[in-house]
């Protein structure tokens, strides 16, 4: 038995902004724009936040685990949607884990994701199997390098004892305050210090000496590396930084930046999942998160990492991007313009909290109901079977729905219903196995659309936004499965 990484995957937003959009858009102002105007990051659509974006990389990462197996959740992240309110909690009830499972929310820091992991890494050598989360969805200035830079996206690891992908084989951290960025809680953005002062006195003077001294500890020397993954700099600034450890260049972790952008604390996890998908048995794997700090990890690859679940992993999710040049969509669905939005978009959205409360089985988890009787499924579950030849009455047990595979029965393309991102899209789908739900609909493509009968998949996503009190609702959507559909 061994301690380490059972299962891995991660989710980056559909849509894929082209960054020669904004260079277009703004390269009048700052010239230097242009020079980054290669590439696409990942945005998220404006249902989108770091909840849901960590709920659906857990879920590519427990494809084939019995989640009632896991005693704790971690998740890092800098851009939560509530201070002070545990986006864990929210997480675990998405994905219906056991009210037993502890949940922690780590912050603060681009290192909260490899602080997580570092945290739930110790729970499994006490005999926990902790889920770990790591999830970015940060707000950009305008015409500003972070707006180039950034991505969107989340990544999960699964840790625990027992027939590991990757076994630890050690750990080290230590902490300086060197500020590289900063957001306060009264600010809208980030504020970034001089990029050559990070790279010299940050990224090259701290990450080396913390990566000896690991390296030392485990007894294992710098070429030794197979794949280095680290989460911030440059392709050509990792190259640097890996020759004054020691470590081959070419054995630096492509850092996607052309591909999804730079996702905060999820981005060493991300990079992490990629190494694990190109890992040979016996491969070292070198994890390093930077911020106030540095953490390393050391793992090596089993005989198990070449039959890892890929189908939720970094080239799966990369292969599925579409391609955006609406730049002005993208604005204003991240409230960095404002726009008329009409009359329809004034309905007061206070939510009832204790309503909420009482039907979260249905709004978080996706909970129906199953008759002990005549097997019939349901959704939501009634005291009543719907079933017309049964009518049993408190017969149903809770079902789950989130993950059973679905089709669209019927649906509409709704231009006057208001939605921040037109037209607004609903229908009725039909669940395999039994059981029918109307739902909004999520993450339909204009090129693709929707027909009767293609493959659905039900996402976790914000129901709707109360600005005027800071609340958002989330509840449960379906997202047409294109690439089961051949799309």
């Amino acid at each position: 038995m061994a301690t380490g990484i059972l299962a891995a995957g991660i989710y980056l937003p559909q849509r894929r902004l082209q960054r020669v959009e904004i260079a277009r858009a703004h390269g009048w102002f700052d010239s230097s724009l242009r020079g980054l105007g290669s590439g696409e990051r990942c945005i998220a659509a404006w249902d989108e936040d770091s909840i849901t974006l960590a709920v659906e990389a857990a879920r590519n990462a427990l494809l084939g685990f019995d989640r009632d197996s896991i005693d704790a959740l971690y998740m890092g992240s800098t851009s939560y949607p509530f201070l002070d309110r545990q986006s864990t909690a929210v997480v675990a009830e998405a994905l219906n884990l056991a009210a037993t499972t502890r949940t922690m929310d780590i912050a603060g820091s681009q290192r909260a994701g490899t602080s997580a992991l570092l945290a739930a890494l110790r729970g499994a050598r006490l005999g926990e199997m902790g889920l770990v989360l790591a999830s970015e969805q940060r707000r950009t200035k305008a015409a500003s390098r972070a707006e180039m830079m950034y991505g969107d996206g989340s990544a999960a690891v699964l840790v625990g004892d027992g027939e590991v992908v990757a076994e630890l084989v050690d750990a080290y951290s230590e902490t300086v305050d060197f500020v590289d960025h900063y957001r306060t809680a009264d600010s809208e953005f980030d504020y970034d210090w001089e990029e050559r002062w990070v790279r010299e006195e940050g990224l090259l003077k701290i990450v080396p000496p913390v990566v000896a001294n690991a390296l030392s500890s485990a007894g294992v020397k710098a070429d030794e590396i197979t794949h280095l993954c680290c989460g911030i700099g440059t392709n050509s600034e990792l190259h640097g930084l890996a020759g004054r450890m020691g470590i081959s260049p070419d054995n630096v972790m492509d850092n996607l930046h052309d591909r999804c952008g730079r996702t905060g604390a999820a981005h060493p996890l991300l990079l992490l999942v990629a190494a694990l998908e190109k890992a040979k048995p016996e491969d070292l794997i070198l994890l390093v998160g930077f911020g106030q700090g540095c953490d390393v990890l050391l793992f090596r690859a089993t005989h198990r990492v070449n039959s890892m679940n890929r189908e939720g992993g970094v080239a799966a999710n990369l292969a599925r991007g579409a391609a955006d040049r609406n730049y002005s969509r993208y604005l204003t669905i991240n409230h960095l313009i404002s726009m008329e939005h009409g009359i329809r978009a004034e309905l007061d959205k206070n939510t009832g909290l204790s309503t909420a409360y009482r039907n979260r089985e249905l709004t978080s988890g996706l909970i129906g109901g199953r008759c002990t009787v005549c097997g019939t499924l349901q959704i939501p579950a009634t005291n009543v079977c719907v079933q017309p030849d049964c009518g049993a009455i408190g017969s149903q047990v809770a079902h789950p729905f989130a993950d059973v595979p679905a089709e669209l029965k019927s649906y509409t393309g709704d231009n006057l219903t208001y939605t921040i991102d037109p037209p607004a899209y609903y229908g009725m789908v039909q669940f395999r196995g039994g059981g029918r739900i109307m739902a909004d609909f999520a993450d339909v493509l204009p090129d693709l659309g929707l027909s009767v009968g293609m493959p659905m998949r039900m996402v976790f996503r914000v129901k709707d936004y109360d600005h005027k009190r800071g609340f958002r609702r989330y509840f449960w959507k379906a997202a047409p499965a294109y690439a089961d559909a051949g799309g």
